[in-house]
């Protein structure tokens, strides 16, 4: 709640560490701007330098999934907002744990999107996740 009783709309802190911020600055841009933004492209080309292409295109494709899959909306700040709203915390608990533990990924997505039938954003993450993996960039989430 914020101080006019209301329920705050970004109650997530930002990620201290960069490769979730990242992340989520991409997944924001891809949100707002569509999955081919340019400045999603150089987000990714910047953090994963000339592997960015599988990276990239595993984004583009969960976030795809993700629109087809969801039966309701998913809140997304805008870029430059230092906080983070509940979704966009679950999104980047799916992309960065669906590698490691399936099950909870799927719960996560089945919560995200109101939908059981979620095979294909989570084969998505689960990808993406791997490939953050053997990148082997450090992550907090």
């Amino acid at each position: 709640m914020n101080e006019s009783g209301g329920a705050c709309l970004l109650p997530m802190p930002m990620p201290n560490d960069r490769t979730t911020r990242t992340v989520l600055f991409a997944l924001r841009r891809m949100a707002v701007h569509g999955v081919r933004d340019a400045n999603a492209c150089w987000l990714m080309l910047d953090l994963f330098s000339t592997g960015f292409r599988r990276p990239l295109v595993l984004l583009r494709a969960f976030m795809l999934e993700l629109s087809h899959a969801s039966r309701g909306p998913i809140q997304v700040a805008p870029c430059c907002t230092p906080r983070m709203t509940e979704d966009e915390s679950l999104i980047l608990r799916i992309l960065f744990g669906a590698a490691n533990d399936l099950a909870a990924a799927e719960d996560l997505l089945v919560d995200l999107t109101r939908n059981p039938g979620v095979a294909e954003p989570l084969s998505a993450a689960a990808v993406f996740g791997r490939c953050l993996t053997a990148a082997k960039l450090p992550n907090a989430v």
